[in-house]
């Protein structure tokens, strides 16, 4: 032990006295160590105040976002004031209280010699009732027997006058009086006491010894003095702003009504969902499903005079082993394109009878009906549009809007072909074609209820609409739009847009590939028609239209990995990627198919190879695109314009840098055949598609899933595309930033093997598990969904009496409101006194100290915790996986080598994770799993690590049977969301979806599993991106506590120093059990014994005799605990990321800072600038 004591850190603790007579059963308690703690969220049967999050999400059909400081107390107003310490009496010594524990104070103040402790006194009245006279709240669960708690506080000064704010309702009981609609308010002005602590002998200095008896609700107190000289100080300014707000009272009242009166929204609930259909033995009573798109999704052709017919690549066509096709009586409907074309209507039947074998029904237009509908409306007005291609671009630009004249010629800037006379005839066209599809399918429908109709894309957008008679009308439908839905503001412009937004919602199901999307959709829905939508019970959101409810869905598809395993077990396979191996030598190849028009951005992918070879002229003979452009002919001068412009890019990079970097070819239809696909994505390293504007595209997919283990590639993916919200580990671009797209494609060619393999192995299992047959019953099963859904409610407003007005939400009062006075005064105390952890102070109070205890977090606080993009998608960092940086393991050794130290690492990950990256370290303790697995650090003689669990009374094998179902509905209806088990908890994490459709769906998520799992003692944590069911006894606290416990026990020195250090809300409850060690030290016999401990052997382990032990407790003593990022947190001081606590654990172990930071891999740099 060197030099002084440290003030910062040191910990304070404090007993309070207060004179109180209060009725019999009445007791005290005195507020903590901060009043504005946001302590133990909810209740002690939802302590993460999960129930509560996910319901209020659900009401106001709102989307997560951060929390302020004002919103979170204004949620959970009693929060303010539940951290609290029980003051006890007895019948020698009442009416004298005094707290049972101690209250912890952690000295902070680096700037004064004084640090100033605020607290309050409450009296707490078991099962009373609410007195309108006084200044109470109501605190009960149900889970808990209906008991209620009454808490009131002091108001020594009368009756604190302020704004009206909202009826509010505390615990489940509404608060109507005149008064409690004042009481948030008045809450947070109540008057508080002060103490004031020396920081430098860690003593109270004011008020006086003699002064320390504090009496219940008396004025006079020393306590008070503080507070009544800050309130005398502001009455001056208070008044002047009373007349200010005197002469402008009526016009804010009028403001504050227009915008707070705000229309809450509630869904019916999905009660009575409808149990899967029973199917009889004879396939003809099985349901019905047709299959309903433009294009038939098969190939005609005529051999040898004789029609034949099979089935396309297309995710619509029938596959092998299909559980849809076994299940459903399944059929097509759509036109064809045979070759050679149909000429006599003998063509025609022999292509009906080929197809009917295929159980598909063709439709045969008439030619220039054909015409107007697909290459005029669909082509050249709906897919511009729907690709948010503005009419005013139409008609200046040659139909698609130009990107600039990239090449240097004039071909961006060629006259318009638009001619907006032809949109009459083309929109009867497309009008037509819909009803002629309708006369078909109401020719093929069952007379009752049980078809399903499903119908795809833009083509048919009219067709629900035109089904909405009989026998159709009472079909089940589903429309989804497998291109994007523009924005409202496009949208509008389209004359004929209110007819497809209509059209379109006529249907049960309306479903899209990404959220974006459907979010475009709502809001046109909102704009034009004036709908609007809600959050429906099981995470789906509905439209109200007519007097029903039309649920839009989100979900993707993948390829189908059987075709793909096929396709790539052909010879053509092997030898085509030889041959472009053989071709380009030992260049890496960058390939690329794009379909030759000017939303694919090839113009823009070759401007920044262009780039690429100037800028890292290293790359010129080491690299080469291969590009492939599709030319269709359905957008003729669109793709006349972009053939040019790419031939002439082609041609002049080919002139600066060889004609070897690039391999272009031009190839004739809308597809590459697969064998071709498949040699190129196997020959390839990089696959680089830049759309502008685009659908979901399944390429990306299908590279990933043609690539092997052993030669991984990297898929570049522009941020306008729908895969780049399905693919995790694809490197995302904007292709319109050159700089940035360069950046990229030498970083997907630098890539490391390890890096593209762990790239690959994210998406690889949805890439490999979501093929069309999935997909088809998941949609399926949204969609019985919405039907149960709607009977309920159908059901429910006929045996109603009156029909349902909407509710209103409350306002909320103003922020300037809450932080008025005494609330705001003490907000900025607290944010003031949670300071920044100085290393160097930390090094002190280490250098200081015999026996130290170090607990570290795990994800985000020694491992760098992968930063949200704009999807939420976590970027892969290179070979830092999931492992420390070598200077942290390194500087742990050395802490578990020094004798003074016990280190723990206490993760929720699971144990081989954890194990993996730190198992090399013998003496450092790990515990995963939140706690529920634990192993001590070894000793020389331990040969393995001995790992314990804690005995939490669950059976965790039938929690997993009851839940798993439930979280495998959400898992397939969010893509990249999955399920991750431990020991001792079932985690759903959506951190890689889309921000809102998940939270949104974890909101429904923990609400579901709430009713499912009520039976067993579970709770369930909310975490930024995942939702946990953990038992309800399991927090990270625990092992922190035993550890504690165990070496004041076993130690001859008494604990002396202790760091915590966490950043996210599972550890907070770290930091509190840190607090209720220091305060029960000394008192041990009467704390609250560990759980029971279980050896891997099912050994129990037998519990210390805590009467018969009482630590000592040394002074000074050192607590830390310190929040990864500054934040609301029960911990004393925080610091900013997790290279803070690199290089702080590397000054204690070495006793000097790093010149370099700390390396997370080669890419994790720029994460700190």
């Amino acid at each position: 032990m060197t030099g002084a004591p440290v003030p910062t850190g040191r910990v304070v603790r404090l007993h309070f006295e207060c004179h109180a007579e209060l009725p019999i059963g009445s007791y005290l308690r005195v507020t903590g160590s901060s009043l504005w703690a946001p302590t133990a969220i909810g209740t002690p049967s939802d302590p993460m105040n999960a129930h509560h999050i996910a319901q209020e999400r659900q009401q106001d059909a709102a989307f997560a976002g951060a929390l302020d400081d004002a919103d979170y107390w204004f949620s959970h107003p009693t929060n303010l004031y539940t951290s609290s310490v029980e003051m006890v009496t007895s019948p020698e010594t009442y009416p004298r209280w005094r707290t049972k524990q101690p209250v912890i104070v952690v000295l902070h103040t680096t700037h004064s010699a004084i640090q100033h402790h605020y607290y309050r006194y409450l009296v707490v009245t078991p099962g009373a009732s609410i007195e309108e006279s006084s200044l109470v709240a109501a605190t009960g669960n149900d889970a808990l027997g209906g008991v209620s708690e009454v808490m009131m506080w002091e108001q020594p000064f009368g009756p604190i006058t302020g704004p009206v704010v909202s009826t509010q309702s505390f615990g489940g009981k509404s608060m109507q009086s005149d008064e409690a609609s004042h009481f948030l308010w008045n809450l947070t002005q109540l008057p508080y006491r002060t103490l004031d602590i020396n920081v430098e002998s860690a003593e109270v200095v004011s008020p006086a010894p003699e002064d320390r008896l504090d009496t219940w609700n008396f004025p006079e107190d020393a306590s008070f003095r503080a507070y009544q000289i800050r309130e005398s100080m502001s009455m001056s300014k208070n008044q002047q702003a009373a007349k200010l707000l005197q002469r402008s009272s009526q016009s804010t009242l009028s403001d504050d009504a227009m915008q707070d009166d705000d229309v809450q929204v509630t869904s019916a609930p999905l009660s009575g969902l409808s149990s899967k259909q029973e199917l009889a033995s004879n396939k003809n009573t099985a349901p019905k499903i047709l299959f309903i798109c433009f294009h038939l999704p098969v190939v005609v052709v005529k051999v040898q005079g004789q029609w034949q017919a099979t089935w396309s690549e297309s995710l619509l066509a029938q596959k092998e082993g299909s559980k849809i096709v076994s299940t459903y009586r399944a059929h097509w409907i759509g036109t064809v394109t045979p070759h050679p074309p149909i000429i006599n209507e003998e063509d025609r039947q022999a292509v009906r009878n080929v197809l009917a074998e295929l159980n598909c029904t063709p439709i045969f237009l008439n030619p220039s009906t054909r015409q107007a509908h697909y290459y005029g409306f669909c082509k050249q007005v709906l897919w511009p549009a729907f690709h948010n291609i503005d009419l005013l671009d139409l008609s200046t630009s040659s139909g698609v809007g130009t990107t600039g004249s990239t090449s240097g010629s004039s071909a961006g800037h060629a006259a318009s072909d638009w001619d907006q006379s032809r949109l009459d005839h083309w929109w009867q066209a497309y009008q037509q074609v819909n009803q002629e599809f309708a006369t078909v399918v109401n020719g093929l429908v069952d007379s009752d209820s049980s078809t399903y109709l499903w119908i795809h894309d833009y083509h048919l957008s009219l067709l629900p609409r035109c089904l909405n008679k009989e026998p159709a009308r009472s079909c089940r439908k589903v429309f989804f739009l497998h291109i994007p839905f523009p924005t409202s503001q496009i949208f509008r412009e389209l004359e004929c847009g209110e007819d497809i937004l209509t059209g379109m919602l006529h249907a049960d199901v309306v479903g899209f590939h990404a959220f974006d999307h459907a979010r475009h959709f709502l809001n046109a829905a909102k704009r034009i028609l004036g709908l609007n939508y809600e959050s429906l019970v099981g995470g789906l959101i509905g439209v109200n239209y007519l007097a029903k409810t039309v649920l839009v869905s989100m979900s993707n598809v993948s390829i189908e990995p059987k075709m793909a395993e096929a396709g790539l077990a052909l010879p053509s396979v092997a030898q085509g990627a030889q041959d472009y191996k053989i071709k380009h030598g030992a260049r890496q190849i960058i390939c690329g198919v794009d379909i030759g028009q000017r939303l694919s951005g090839t113009s823009l992918k070759l401007l920044a190879f262009e780039r690429l070879l100037r800028d890292y002229p290293s790359w010129q003979q080491k690299v080469v695109m291969v590009e492939r452009v599709l030319v269709p002919g359905s957008r003729k001068t669109d793709e006349q314009l972009t053939l040019r412009e790419l031939r002439a890019l082609v041609q002049r990079i080919q002139e600066k840098f060889g004609p070897e970097v690039i391999d272009y070819q031009e190839v004739s239809g809308s597809n590459l055949p697969m064998d071709q696909r498949l040699a190129l994505w196997k020959a390839s390293d990089v696959l680089m598609l830049t759309p502008i504007r685009e659908g979901l595209n399944h390429w990306p997919m299908e590279f990933i899933y043609a690539k092997d283990p052993e030669s991984p590639g990297v898929v570049i993916a522009s941020e306008f595309s729908a895969v780049c919200s399905i693919l995790n580990g694809a490197l995302r671009v904007n292709p319109f930033d050159i700089q940035m797209t360069i950046t990229t494609i030498d970083k997907a060619l630098s890539m490391d093997v390890q890096e593209r393999e762990g790239r690959r192995y994210r998406d690889l299992d949805f890439v490999s598990n979501m093929p069309s047959d999935k997909w088809v019953r998941n949609v399926l099963r949204d969609l019985n969904d919405a039907t149960a859904a709607a009977k309920a409610s159908s059901k429910n407003n006929s045996s109603s009496a009156t029909p349902t007005t909407p509710s209103f939400t409350p306002r909320r009062p103003k922020q300037q409101e809450l932080l008025e006075g005494a609330g705001g005064f003490l907000l900025k105390e607290s944010h003031a006194s949670f300071t920044h952890l100085s290393s160097s102070t930390l090094k002190k109070a280490y250098d200081h100290c015999q026996n130290r205890v170090i607990v570290l977090d795990f994800n985000g606080t020694i491992v760098l915790k992968e930063p949200p993009g704009k999807y939420l998608k976590r970027e892969i960092l290179g070979t830092s996986g999931n492992k420390p940086p070598p200077e942290v393991i390194e500087a742990l050794s050395l802490l578990c080598e020094d004798p003074k130290n016990t280190v723990y690492v206490n993760s929720g990950d699971s144990a081989e994770n954890v194990l993996s990256a730190l198992g090399q370290i013998p003496k450092l303790g790990l515990a995963v799993s939140n706690g529920a697995n634990f192993s001590p650090p070894m000793t020389d003689q331990d040969s393995e690590r001995r790992w314990q669990t804690f005995d939490l009374g669950v059976d965790w094998d039938a929690v997993k049977r009851v839940a798993l179902p439930v979280l495998s509905k959400y898992t397939a209806r969010s893509n990249g969301s999955f399920v991750k088990l431990t020991t001792f908890s079932i985690g759903w994490s959506y951190y890689s979806c889309d921000p809102e459709w998940g939270s949104l769906q974890a909101s429904h998520l923990v609400l579901e599993l709430e009713n499912e799992l009520k039976a067993f003692d579970v709770r369930f944590v909310t975490l930024k991106g995942i939702v946990e069911v953990v038992p309800r006894k399991l927090n990270k606290g625990l092992i922190v506590k035993k550890v504690l416990r165990d070496i004041s026990r076993t130690h001859a020195e008494p604990t002396d120093f202790i760091l915590c250090l966490g950043d996210d809300i599972s550890d907070e409850k770290m930091f509190t059990s840190v607090f209720s060690f220091i305060a029960e030290m000394g008192d041990e016999a009467r704390a609250t014994p560990d759980p029971p401990v279980v050896d891997r052997d099912g050994t129990l382990e037998n519990p210390p005799d805590w009467s018969t032990i009482q630590t000592r407790i040394k002074d000074p003593l050192y607590c830390y605990t310190c929040a990864v990022g500054k934040k609301p947190s029960h911990a004393s001081f925080y610091v900013n990321d997790a290279q803070e606590v690199a290089k702080s654990l590397v000054l204690l172990a070495k006793g000097r800072q790093e010149e370099s930071n700390p390396s997370w891999g080669d890419d994790s740099s720029h994460m700190f600038t």
